[in-house]
């Protein structure tokens, strides 16, 4: 953290600081594969062969993105033999997902529509 002349820390890296752990888990869920994962082991435990078969996706992208999400905390493994089944950590995460929908319901397109993140961005 940086100090200015004035022996003050600056209000955009207090701000900063502050923010990164959320910063951090919108960045996580922001991969479509990463949100399909969690929505998926809401429903239950899941090993990365029945995400895969869920998903459609390659077994090595679906372990990557599952590693991602473990790594912050948010997917939890339990080893069973020669198997892990993964499911969320926080079952909190749901309700997160489930503000968003409501705030999706509420803006409409608009964020769809948004010109930096919006799914049209660049076409």
């Amino acid at each position: 953290m940086a100090i200015n002349s004035d022996g003050c820390v600056p209000a955009v890296d207090v701000l900063s600081s502050a923010l990164d752990p959320a910063v951090s888990l919108f960045h996580s869920l922001s991969d479509a594969t990463r949100l399909a994962i969690v929505r998926h082991l809401a429903d239950g435990e899941a090993r990365v062969a029945d995400l895969v078969a869920q998903l459609g996706l390659a077994q090595s992208t679906v372990s990557a993105h599952v590693a991602c999400l473990r790594d912050c905390g948010l997917v939890q493994g339990r080893p069973q033999g020669r198997q892990v089944f993964y499911s969320l950590a926080h079952p909190e995460l749901m309700d997160l997902l489930a503000s968003a929908e409501t705030l999706l319901a509420a803006t409409g397109n608009a964020v769809a529509l948004c010109p930096n993140y919006g799914t049209g961005r660049g076409k």
